[in-house]
């Protein structure tokens, strides 16, 4: 790879980026683990409403695309559909 100051610069950015990005992919991972980890609708409705926020949070940021936020959600709504 080339070392002129534009490619370093480009690197930077990446990287900073994807650091950025990470943050937000753990949060909304920890968001859905704690929906899947209720053990009743009750107490899973609450953090579905968080979780859909902070899900809809990252895709709007570009860093998860679109169909895969609305697949999530789907995948959600279906888990607390089978709690009692």
């Amino acid at each position: 790879m080339k070392k002129n100051k534009s490619v370093l610069k480009r690197t930077r950015q990446a990287q900073k980026a994807a650091e950025n990005n990470q943050h937000y992919i753990s949060m909304m991972k920890t968001s859905i683990k704690k929906v899947k980890s209720a053990k009743s609708k009750a107490e899973a409705e609450p953090l579905f409403k968080d979780a859909v926020s902070t899900i809809d949070k990252v895709a709007t940021k570009g860093i998860i695309h679109k169909n895969n936020a609305a697949h999530k959600k789907s995948a959600l709504n279906e888990h607390i559909s089978k709690l009692t």
